[in-house]
């Protein structure tokens, strides 16, 4: 079996994470809400301590190894799902900016 790293592990889970947030209307307004905010909240912000990580180590992986293409892949998707789950975190918490 090929060694699979944990970018790419992370970024199935962000990738989860992400439709699980958007299927429970999270990008509607508070009232279309289908779970509660505070899981809701909980779920954004494990994508992105994930995400984040991922991308922590798939850079010291480039680094370390020479740039390999999808591993940069994986690496960019985490980073790119990291700042989504940032923005919708802050945007979740209450008081936080509109979308």
């Amino acid at each position: 079996m090929a060694d699979l790293p944990f970018p790419w592990l992370a970024l199935g889970l962000g990738l989860l994470a992400a439709i699980g947030l958007t299927g429970s209307g999270v990008l509607g307004p508070a009232e279309a809400y289908r779970l509660p905010l505070l899981t809701l909240l909980i779920v954004t912000e494990f994508g992105f301590f994930v995400t984040a990580i991922g991308a922590g180590i798939g850079i010291n992986r480039l680094l370390a190894s020479g740039l390999q293409r999808g591993l940069l892949l994986s690496v960019l998707g985490c980073a790119l799902l990291a700042a989504g789950f940032l923005y919708l975190g802050i945007r979740l918490w209450p008081g936080g900016f509109p979308l």
